[in-house]
């Protein structure tokens, strides 16, 4: 058995999902969610994108499971209505952003293959 300190740093590096639809994928979140491409390199399809301090890895195969209900994607953003308005031109579905008991306004939206993103934002502090 391997012994591991318990000051050993450990650090969730990204996210990845695997798609039949790179192109488009890589499209969606960086034209319409809005997240910096960090690495792309087409030949390999591949995508890393930054999404604040997070990463997500777009990995390119030939056949892809199915979305799950068992996860979602969440985003924090600063400006909700902009993205939901970024969104619908994109010919998403979206519903206005509701009010969250705790606080914050969010939406949930689905990328192109699927999977569940909850996008939400706290109120402004002036």
């Amino acid at each position: 058995m391997i012994e591991r300190s318990h000051h050993a740093k450990i650090g969730l590096f990204c996210v990845e999902l695997r798609t039949a639809r790179w192109e488009q994928m890589v499209h969606w979140y960086r034209n319409v969610l809005g997240l910096r491409v960090l690495v792309r390199v087409v030949d390999d399809g591949y995508a890393l994108l930054a999404a604040g301090e997070t990463r997500l890895a777009l990995l390119q195969r030939t056949r892809s499971a199915e979305a799950s209900p068992r996860f979602s994607l969440a985003f924090e953003v600063e400006d909700l209505p902009q993205l939901a308005t970024r969104l619908a031109a994109a010919g998403e579905q979206v519903r206005p952003p509701s009010q969250n008991a705790e606080g914050f306004r969010e939406l949930v939206a689905t990328d192109p293959d699927g999977n569940r993103l909850r996008l939400f934002s706290w109120p402004r502090r002036d």
